[in-house]
């Protein structure tokens, strides 16, 4: 399967404000955009660093998100995470975790969307992965 690809598609109230939202707070284009009448059928976005996202519109088999959002949280690699919380919150985020430095050595913090959609913002992790757990099992220790 090496041509799999996976892209998330965002379900979500009012496409068009989400589109200004992730253009305003992630440096997204719109690539595509497609409506029947006033409902966002499919919009795809290009981020910046590669990849992308699409959206669409409530319809009666998609629903958005429940109130304080789903079992999915998009991962997002910024080389600035406190600048990109700064625009979340700035364009109706709300905080779910500050951005604070971790002991796995990335600077992360997590915000919901205007839409319900969770994102996590961080900068990459620096360390191995027996260092990561290692930082963990200590934090757990003393937790």
């Amino acid at each position: 399967m090496s041509d799999l690809t996976l892209t998330p598609k965002l379900v979500v109230h009012s496409a068009d404000r989400a589109i200004d939202f992730y253009a305003s707070v992630l440096g997204a284009r719109t690539v595509d955009r497609y409506a029947m009448g006033d409902t966002v059928v499919f919009a795809q976005l290009a981020l910046p660093g590669g990849g992308g996202l699409q959206l669409k519109d409530v319809v009666e088999t998609d629903p958005a998100p429940p109130e304080g959002g789903g079992g999915v949280v998009l991962d997002l690699v910024v080389p600035d995470p406190d600048a990109v919380m700064t625009l979340a919150l700035e364009h109706g985020a709300q905080a779910v975790f500050p951005v604070a430095d971790q002991p796995y050595g990335s600077r992360q913090g997590r915000f919901r969307d205007p839409f319900g959609h969770q994102w996590i913002v961080g900068t990459p992790i620096a360390m191995t992965g027996e260092e990561v757990q290692a930082a963990l099992d200590a934090w757990t220790r003393h937790t």
